[in-house]
């Protein structure tokens, strides 16, 4: 199923208990960031029915929540944007571990450590805790 996300996504309203970004107007609302779900490292997790999109007004749009907009974000490596994702879009702690969960999929791709170091700046010794705790309970200790 197509879907929009990214920084389109993140200037939408969802579900979650989550901040979002603020600058909905600046952005070209003629052209979002959109993608297929069949073509994703995350499937269908995080799509949401959202029908407030800009431009598209009455039409049924599938829309990331914030969370899976980071994680595409993430994929693509586009840290500028990401810059700051903790403390403005996400803005709570209520999703750390689903939002670490989510990450820690992503650490067979070949560019995990450029994602696991921005990340660990975003979320410092939250995010080495969770690390320390796969690695432990990977090696059986």
């Amino acid at each position: 199923m197509k879907y929009i996300t990214g920084v389109y996504a993140l200037n939408l309203t969802c579900t979650l208990d989550t901040q979002g970004d603020w600058h909905q107007s600046s952005l070209n609302w003629e052209m979002p960031d959109i993608r297929e779900t069949k073509n994703s490292f995350f499937g269908d997790y995080g799509i949401e029915e959202n029908c407030s999109v800009p431009m598209r007004k009455g039409e049924a749009c599938k829309t990331a929540n914030h969370i899976r907009a980071i994680l595409d974000l993430l994929e693509d490596r586009n840290f500028p944007v990401l810059q700051g994702m903790r403390d403005c879009y996400i803005d709570n702690d209520k999703y750390d571990k689903e939002i670490f969960e989510k990450i820690y999929k992503m650490k067979n791709l070949p560019y995990w450590r450029e994602i696991k170091d921005f990340v660990g700046k975003e979320y410092m010794m939250k995010w080495v805790n969770f690390l320390k705790g796969k690695e432990y309970s990977h090696n059986g200790i």
